[in-house]
């Protein structure tokens, strides 16, 4: 079935990437998160789409709780998350009464949300539009590769976590792309080891490894390994995105920079997702 509706909208975006994990809790926000902030930082222009619709958690990772989206005559206009307008995001969080509203859908009222969120919204050009999705391979998954199929999204970026419970359900994901014809881009291991804030000796609390093993068995890229960092943490957590968080002195006053952006390149993890970003942008990049 054709989405003409959607086409039109994705026409002026040069990327379309998903952001999947078959498992729940394995940090696939905070790297859908990174990804949109390292690109950000490199000049890009990103567009996040938060699909998780029973549990949006982009608005609070960006700092954006609270916003409202106006509607245009073009359409929706989405939530910047700096000044530069170079970061935007659209999320059913911006549409909830509260933010300790859920949502109780079916799968159709679910389907007929992401298709107005690709339809509706008005992007603007933008060079990567990122795609968070919830965790399994149910309904929202299947409604937007549907409407998406028929304008070739690059692919797929798969986070997993280094156990085996994990790779379990995430191989599971992996297959599904396979079956609906999504390329995978490449594997990232998340949550691979704690950085101690203190002596910079990584831990491996959930061992580590893993994600590379399951890459090359499912033959796709690996795309690196990042670990848990406490300034992330405290980054995504605080209200005020421009503060930079210092793990090793919480109390301290805090350094403050123009934006969320700028924010994140204080952070050790930023390093590893501008190499993440960069592999990435070979291989869409191969694809034209």
């Amino acid at each position: 079935m054709s989405h003409p509706e959607v086409g039109e909208r994705l026409s002026s975006i040069k990327h379309v990437l998903l952001v999947l994990s078959g498992k729940g809790g394995v940090g696939k926000s905070s790297c859908t998160v990174q990804l949109a902030l390292s690109l950000a930082h490199q000049g890009h222009r990103v567009g996040v789409l938060d699909i998780d619709l029973c549990g949006p958690s982009i608005p609070r990772m960006l700092g954006l709780e609270g916003q409202q989206i106006h509607q245009a005559s073009a359409g929706w206009v989405p939530v910047f998350a700096d000044s530069t307008k170079r970061l935007a995001c659209m999320s059913i969080g911006f549409l909830l009464p509260s933010k300790d509203s859920s949502v109780v859908w079916r799968g159709p009222k679910k389907n007929a949300m992401i298709k107005q969120f690709l339809a509706d919204v008005y992007w603007g050009e933008l060079d990567y539009l990122l795609i968070d999705t919830p965790p399994g391979t149910s309904d929202e998954h299947l409604a937007a590769v549907e409407y998406l199929q028929e304008w070739d999204p690059d692919g797929a970026v798969v986070v997993t976590t280094p156990q085996a419970v994990a790779l379990s359900d995430v191989k599971k994901e992996i297959n599904f792309c396979e079956k609906v014809g999504l390329s995978v881009l490449g594997l990232i291991e998340n949550m691979s080891g704690f950085v101690c804030p203190h002596c910079a000796e990584c831990t491996n609390v959930f061992s580590t490894g893993g994600g590379e093993g399951l890459a090359k068995y499912m033959d796709i890229p690996f795309l690196g390994r990042a670990p848990i960092d406490p300034n992330l943490v405290m980054l995504l957590e605080q209200e005020d995105k421009t503060l930079v968080p210092d793990a090793n002195n919480p109390d301290a006053e805090k350094e403050r920079t123009d934006s969320i952006v700028e924010t994140y390149q204080r952070c050790e993890l930023s390093k590893i997702f501008a190499k993440i970003t960069s592999q990435l942008e070979k291989t869409v990049g191969a694809k034209e």
